[in-house]
């Protein structure tokens, strides 16, 4: 276990038992006794008590329909258990909704999520690995095939002639954070302790998987009182150790330009205000990941906005000179380190203060193994007395303030953009019409790139763009789960035609639970963020448009085809706005805005951009040999951003 275990109290007692004491049993069967284990569970930080497993998403098959399906039926019925059920219409979007949830709640919480055996249990793959890149808990329970083996092969059994004892739900385990397969009611007593411990780590957790076979499910067994009471599994906030803080103190006390990277650890332990103190106090330059926005607000003195291949000018430049790296709770992905070229001096050293020992020793750093608050209240106390050097500081804010207007040139051109408007004249808008405390939700495609150049976040939790695992679909599902989390705040889904035609069926959802969203949906016909890139590596936006066949071609490069996405959304029961210019979409908005049901605002953008500045590099390899000029041209060039690649050591 690691420093950031959680420890666990338990109370009450459950009804309906034999006997007297922890001595006593209750008969229920193994999908019942689960989901009022479920019921139960709390986890707890600096005193305040949560939901840990707060209700359950599903849908129902052969594999679960009469075993979690029943449990859950009954709990309801009898009130024996309080764990709502929310019906979903994809298996991968209910794994989104949950984990949205959880991101949402700090990793304090999250939802459970039941399929049936086969596709629907493969359909949650997508949905575990997100979790688990991201480091957000979901607790998945794939139905699965007959533990007795007695009616093999049953409807959707896969059938490996080397392995009597694979099934489908195997493929979860590389993308699960902890995976059991319970064989015998009585193993689900050890699974379920287990799974609630990763779900409670922040170190550890991710996807946790618990594969129930069919009959297994419905099997009765006598359990204990003690595996039903209440549990509080305690959430801790590890300090640092005592040499390791010396070490890291010393190193940035001998920094001249040094530069904070904020990422999602300093968000998921709730360490903003601390953080924008200590940043405010010592003068360090304070740039982010997408995970890590909102932390120090985009107008705090010390901000310089995000970092990376997609990030701010100023930023970068900052990241360039950079003596001591001071990173916060980030895992450093490539769009983060550009690839391993953003951080350019050859003497460039890191303090990586991270919960996680696998985040913390990355880039050979001074590693702070610690929760993010503890960090940054431990490494404040220490440089009590030190500052980073007035012209640095000068120098960050100066590169700062230019990025400001080269971001207001960017929202608001001075002659506007097309018709049709360019998606960051979109984006502009919704920056300028949504409260501080709206939550705007994106996950893939062009506009990650945009948003974390561009976008000005306040409030920490209102900037929700999932760009570990960049999964198409993503965005309406995740409004699901973040209404659910916080029911006061407005949700804004930022969605584009492609992503929106790959999972867009949950507006039924929304619609069916009463969960008001405002769905901005961006339709610029095509693949932009995809196509762009594929134009730079010299593939010409090949297989990047919807267009119909071309017979004289007999590539993907006809005319335009005939759908309409805004026709689509009012099937699935959204109300929907349409808009032709940046005045139309700034007014439908603000109505959909103060809508009470979900609504949908189509608006057409412009597919090839403008697209914000760019200031650093992404290693795509190109082909190293190639019958086309484009591409030859592109690899002259993938050749020379190589050279500035390294590691860091």
């Amino acid at each position: 276990m690691s420093d950031a275990t959680s420890h666990v109290t338990s109370d009450v007692t459950s009804t309906g038992a034999t006997g007297t004491g922890d001595g006593g049993t209750v008969r229920l069967t193994t999908a019942q006794a689960l989901v009022r284990f479920l019921a139960v569970q709390y986890s707890e930080r600096d005193g305040a008590e949560h939901r840990l497993i707060p209700g359950m998403w599903g849908i129902f098959g052969h594999g679960n329909v009469a075993g979690v399906g029943q449990a859950l039926l009954q709990a309801a019925r009898t009130g024996e258990a309080d764990l709502p059920y929310h019906l979903a219409r994809n298996e991968q979007a209910m794994v989104h909704s949950a984990t949205a949830y959880a991101k949402m709640a700090n990793r304090l919480q999250t939802y459970a999520c039941t399929s049936s055996i086969g596709p629907g249990a493969t359909n949650m793959v997508t949905g575990a690995a997100l979790a688990t890149t991201n480091r957000l808990p979901v607790l998945l329970l794939p139905g699965d095939v007959f533990a007795t083996r007695a009616a093999d092969p049953v409807l959707q059994q896969l059938e490996d002639p080397r392995n009597g004892d694979i099934t489908v739900n195997d493929a979860l385990r590389p993308v699960s954070a902890y995976f059991d397969r319970v064989e015998r009611p009585e193993q689900l007593i050890p699974a379920a302790l287990a799974a609630m411990r990763v779900l409670t780590d922040p170190a550890e957790t991710g996807a946790v998987t618990l594969a129930l076979p069919q009959d297994v499910q419905a099997e009765a067994y006598d359990w204990p009182v003690a595996f039903l009471r209440r549990r509080v599994w305690h959430v801790p906030r590890p300090a640092p150790e005592p040499a390791a803080l010396a070490r890291a103190v010393a190193l940035l006390r001998g920094a001249r330009r040094p530069l904070l990277v904020a990422g999602g650890g300093a968000v998921y332990s709730e360490a903003w205000e601390e953080l924008r103190a200590f940043a405010l106090r010592t003068g360090i330059p304070v740039a982010d990941t997408h995970a890590g926005k909102g932390a120090v607000p985009w107008d705090h003195p010390s901000a310089v906005g995000a970092l990376g291949s997609t990030g701010t000018a100023a930023a970068n430049a900052l990241a360039a000179e950079a003596d001591v790296v001071l990173g916060v709770g980030t895992r450093y992905s490539d769009f983060t380190t550009a690839s391993r070229t953003v951080f350019a001096r050859p003497d460039v050293a890191f303090v990586n203060l991270n919960v996680a020992r696998l985040d913390a020793v990355k880039h050979a750093a001074e590693p702070l193994v610690a929760d993010a608050r503890a960090g940054i209240e431990a490494l404040d106390a220490e440089l009590a007395d030190w500052q980073a050097d007035d012209a640095h500081r000068a120098r960050a804010a100066e590169l700062a303030d230019a990025w400001r207007r080269t971001t207001d040139a960017v929202y608001h051109p001075e002659c506007g953009h097309g018709p049709p408007p360019a998606q960051t004249e979109i984006l502009g808008a919704v920056n300028d019409l949504a409260g501080d405390s709206d939550v705007v939700i994106n996950a893939a495609g062009s506009m990650p790139g945009d948003l974390q150049a561009l976008w000005r976040a306040r409030d920490p939790k209102a900037y929700h763009v999932e760009y570990a695992y960049s999964t198409m679909g993503y965005e309406i599902a995740a409004g699901l789960g973040v209404k659910l989390a916080a029911p006061d705040r407005e949700v804004v889904v930022l969605v584009g035609d492609g992503s929106y035609l790959m999972l867009s069926q949950e507006i039924v959802t929304a619609v069916s639970e009463g969960l008001k969203l405002t769905v901005v949906l961006v339709d610029n016909g095509g693949f932009a963020s995809i196509g762009a890139l594929s134009e730079s590596l010299g593939s010409q936006r090949f297989g990047t448009r919807y267009a119909g066949r071309n017979p004289d071609t007999g590539e993907l490069d006809g005319g335009p085809l005939p759908v309409d996405l805004a026709a689509n959304a009012a099937s699935l029961g959204a109300d929907v706005l349409r808009a032709t210019t940046v005045a139309e979409f700034r007014d439908a908005f603000v109505r959909a805005r103060e809508a009470e049901r979900t609504t949908v605002v189509h608006v057409v953008t412009d597919l090839t951009g403008p697209n914000p500045p760019s200031s650093a590099w992404w290693d795509v390899p190109v082909s190293e040999v190639s019958e086309l000029e484009s591409t030859r041209k592109a690899y002259e060039e993938y050749r020379d951003g190589k050279r500035a690649q390294r590691p860091y050591l």
